[in-house]
């Protein structure tokens, strides 16, 4: 049997279960009991079982206590682990009623009673009322069809035989409004066969509506309904726990001033009574048969004089629920247990007899998955850092250079789907002052307001930047030290010596990433404890480079700290060194030999989602989970928090009030200081707020998303109500484009595919994909010959070369922007004709149909040379923005021309100023390469780049 996740039903059948057909599952009969089996597979690998014996009101005790029985014996074939609840018709826990979706209702009859099963189709002759409770999990109870049932508290759904009408009571919420509509959407399909009209009728808006005439003719004409005196405690019941010990079969309580995870002694069974749930905590060390009886105590308990109905929970030492671990005053972050597997064989066989099948249910292959942004990385980005009380707009160079003393804000902008959509942030450097924070905060604030309609919010703190940020920044470096104004002030009034990044000091740095275009520099304590062997690493003092490499590296790492090198120190040639081979000069450095890790530098990693339902008042906070959620449960008048551990998103509906929204921030922060799930949350864990219908893909993949649900108006009664009479009434919004996301070298897409950025921004802002923001400025600028080259050139426009005199030396060309918008508006427009051609060194040539579909070029009659590149021949050929009067030139067969190497090597004293200058190589001739290279360019470009950049720098190319 192949392990997979799923529910697993059994009924109670003269004492012995008997398998459920998956097509009756979600029928419950009254006079059944039923246990459940809910596996779910984790990104871990583990799967989770949670057992669950459900009983109806009419069923026997002794079915009952067969189910309590079968359910401790299918958690131990099971291994002991899986959490066991005890369900009562009518007060069924949230996470049972999330299996069924929307509702269950259950019949009349059963096995054991010698009842008659009432068929689905009966159901649809006669009138019945429900009354439904619950915001996002439905309890749904049959009540007598009569005036006295109906109150202002409640939801109510009466089925009649042509019509179903939801009354919603004055005190109910939207979103209760809204659920109950899904169980009337089940009625329609369960017992009318999705034929039926149907009315909704709200509490006190009477006479004009023909819904509600209609529907208080069932009960004899209108009338007020009384007020219900609400009931604070039942049975003056209080929520104090009880801890009781079982010794001999009988539960003796535990004396204690507090309850304390040390009272809990493995070899021994424990009630913890709450009043309106019992916790039965089973030890480690105990038999199968002091389970049994600790849960027959349970029972019992549950059935005392007075008492409500209540939950039963069982729980096994290691395994305990949150909601148990909550009732004690101190519970350790981790508790040693020892899982044993005894008799785990000869239970599952003695189950398998009586009809469990428990096979293939233990264990699960863990779920590899390569970490992705989710997000268009092709966007447009500006990065401010806070000085003071201003903020400083950084140039292109700079806005991946970030001090471990300062704060950032910064804001990336990337296509929607009709519009483009935002993501505003601020960084906080470890050692930024806590005014300088509270400043960038406000100056984020007051920059929300012209882009809400598209924006989306996050704060981020220093090393725990997620996938997300490192992707829209590509290379991000973190030096020590500050350079704000703040920072300086901070440091001088607290006579702290400032060890800011400079070019003459001792700096080193730690690499890491997934790849070019998601790698990261760290500036770490220049001591040999600071090395890993996982990593690579650039040592700088002074005019002295070095790069460390780690035995445990390769040579994807060793290719970062080239690119890495470009940005750090581009003019000083390294000096390699490898762990264990280090030169003597390398050690004095540090400071000397010392001990150091091996070990992956982990980050939190991302676990399974949990959403969440919060309320944060002044002095009250209420958090409830949303169980087995999906796209429906996110209300448009609620905050939700989805939380996956490694990040946080808060989720604000559109009929959220303003200043909740603009608070959203607040209440993750509040979350993570809750740690509801006591998972020991960071407090500076990423939180990101998402608004309704701007939701991002790194969030919707959660989801089965539907984005035209998303786009619909109204609230969320109203756009349910919509889809159930009408379908959906939509936006005119096309679908949201397809993400192009880039991490590592593995998972990089053909060039054709990758989106180019947009051109509707200043220069300064345009940034080549997969690039360096320092070789962003040398694509803006690559006239410069000064300037160091990295290791990988951006896609460029290949100069075009005139072959005949014919050109109107007196035409002006426009400026390049303007000629770089065209083509890019040319290059969007989709058309057959339009077949890429890619040559080495990532040059693009210009197609025919380009140029015929560019204004700037809308005249020129391209031709095809033997070498497959295209020439231009006309008079407009000056229009085009990039020139090269090399007519007579001798080009390769790249279609570059061809320039001896003493004219091309960096040394040279009568150099070629416009050559692509990230290639040098490329304009030797074929014979000249082989010459110096000692290969082919063939055999030259299938090299590693970092190879290629070693070679180029031996021969003074690079």
């Amino acid at each position: 049997m192949t392990v997979h996740s799923g529910l697993e039903i059994w009924r109670i059948e003269n004492f012995q279960p008997v398998a459920v057909p998956k097509s009756s599952h979600g029928k419950f009969f009254t006079g059944d009991a039923y246990v459940i089996l809910k596996t779910t597979s984790l990104k871990s690998g583990a799967l989770r079982n949670e057992i669950h014996y459900w009983l109806g009101d009419d069923c026997s005790q002794d079915e009952a206590g067969a189910a309590a029985i079968k359910t401790v014996e299918l958690d131990a074939a099971l291994g002991g682990r899986a959490v066991q609840y005890r369900e009562v018709q009518g007060h069924e826990t949230e996470k049972f009623l999330s299996y069924f979706k929307p509702c269950i209702i259950p019949q009349s009859g059963g096995m054991a009673s010698a009842f008659k099963h009432i068929e689905v189709n009966e159901h649809a002759h006669k009138t019945r009322l429900f009354v439904c409770e619950g915001k996002h999990a439905i309890h749904v109870k049959e009540v007598p069809v009569a005036r006295t049932s109906l109150n202002h508290d409640g939801i109510f759904i009466l089925d009649t035989k042509s019509k179903i009408f939801q009354f919603n009571g004055s005190n109910s919420s939207i979103q209760e409004r809204a659920k109950t509509l899904e169980v009337v959407q089940y009625c329609k399909d369960t017992y009318h066969e999705g034929k039926c009209d149907v009315g909704t009728v709200d509490d006190g808006k009477l006479m004009a509506d023909a819904d509600a005439g209609e529907f208080w003719g069932f009960f004899g004409g209108f009338a007020p309904l009384p007020r219900k005196t609400s009931v604070d405690n039942v049975n003056g019941l209080t929520s104090s726990a009880k801890l009781l010990c079982i010794e001999k079969g009988q539960p003796l309580p535990v004396v204690a001033d507090k309850l304390v995870r040390e009272l809990l002694i493995t070899n021994k069974c424990y009630l913890l009574d709450c009043q309106f749930e019992v916790f039965v905590w089973m030890g480690r060390s105990t038999s199968l048969e002091v389970r049994k009886s600790a849960s027959a105590s349970a029972e019992e308990l549950s059935r005392g004089p007075g008492r409500p109905k209540v939950q039963i929970i069982r729980v096994i030492e290691g395994f305990e629920t949150v909601g148990f671990r909550s009732k004690f005053d101190a519970w350790p972050q981790s508790v040693d247990v020892a899982v044993s597997e005894d008799g785990r064989g000869k239970v599952a066989a003695l189950l398998k007899r009586q009809g469990f099948n428990v096979k293939g249910l233990m264990k699960a292959a863990p779920v590899k998955e390569e970490t992705q942004p989710y997000i268009d990385c092709t966007g447009n980005l500006q990065v401010w850092r806070v000085s003071g009380d201003e903020k400083l707009l950084l140039s292109s160079t700079e806005q991946s250079m970030f001090y471990s003393g300062d704060c950032y804000i910064f804001q990336y902008s990337f296509p929607g789907n009709d519009k483009e959509e935002y993501l505003l942030g601020t960084w906080f450097g470890k050692e930024s002052t806590a005014e300088e924070r509270a400043a960038a905060i406000s100056l984020a604030t007051k920059m929300t307001d012209s882009l809400k309609p598209r924006l989306f919010k996050t704060r981020i703190y220093e090393g725990k930047e997620p996938i997300q940020f490192l992707s829209i920044f590509q290379s991000f470096i973190v030096f020590k030290g500050g350079i704000s104004s703040g920072y300086k002030k901070f440091m001088v009034e607290n006579a702290i010596e400032d060890k800011t990044y400079n070019s003459e000091g001792i700096a080193l740095f730690r690499v890491q990433g997934f790849g070019p275009e998601n790698m990261q520099a760290i500036q770490v304590n220049p001591t040999a404890s600071s090395l890993n062997s996982s990593y690579c690493y650039i040592l700088h003092s002074g005019n002295t480079l070095f790069t460390w490499s780690g035995n445990f590296t390769n040579a994807s790492n060793q290719e970062l700290v080239e690119r890495q090198l470009d940005i750090i120190k581009p003019n000083i040639q390294p000096k390699p060194q490898k762990e264990g081979s280090e030169s003597e000069q390398f050690w004095s450095l540090l400071g000397g030999k010392c001990e150091y890790p091996s070990q992956t530098i982990t980050r939190e990693q991302e676990n399974d989602p949990h959403l969440f339902s919060c309320s944060f008042l002044k002095d009250y906070h209420q958090i409830s989970e949303i169980h087995n959620f999906t796209q429906d449960d996110l209300m448009a008048e609620d905050v939700l928090i989805l939380s996956c551990c490694s990040d946080v998103f808060v989720w604000v509906g559109h009929q959220v009030d303003s200043n909740t929204r603009l608070n959203a921030l607040n209440i993750g922060e509040k979350f993570l200081e809750h740690d509801f799930l006591m998972e020991n949350l960071s407090l500076e864990t990423p939180v990101f707020v998402i608004l309704e219908g701007s939701e991002p893909p790194f969030f919707t993949r959660f989801f089965s998303w539907d984005y035209a649900k998303s786009a619909m108006h109204g609230n969320s009664f109203q756009r349910k109500l919509a889809i159930l009479k009408d379908g959906p009434t939509l936006l005119d919004k096309p679908k949201r484009r397809t993400t192009t996301t880039h991490v590592g070298r593995s998972s990089l897409p053909d060039k054709s595919q990758r989106s180019s950025r947009s051109t509707s921004f200043s220069p300064d802002r345009v940034r080549v994909r997969g690039r360096s923001p320092a070789f962003n400025a040398l694509a803006a600028n690559f006239e410069n010959p000064n300037a160091r080259n990295l290791s990988t050139p951006p896609p460029i426009v290949r100069k075009l070369h005139p072959k005949s005199g014919t050109s109107d030396s007196s035409a002006k060309a426009p400026p390049k922007s303007a000629v770089i918008a065209s083509l890019s508006a040319s290059l969007d427009r989709p058309s057959q004709s339009m077949i890429p051609k890619m040559i080495r060194g990532n040059c693009i040539i210009l197609l025919r149909s380009v140029l015929e579909n560019s204004p700037v070029a809308s005249s020129t009659k391209p031709e095809t040379n033997s070498q497959g590149s295209v020439n231009v021949i006309n008079s407009k050929t000056e229009s085009l923005p990039i020139q090269e009067d090399v007519e007579g030139e001798a080009e390769d067969e790249q279609g570059l021309p061809i320039f001896p190497y003493d004219r091309l090597n960096i040394r040279s004293t009568n150099p070629v100023s416009e050559i692509d200058i990230t290639k040098r190589e490329a304009y030797l001739s074929s014979a000249e390469f082989k010459e110096k290279f000692g290969m082919g360019k063939d055999a030259f470009y299938k090299l590693p780049k970092w190879k290629q950049n070693k070679l180029k720098m031996v021969l003074h190319l690079f």
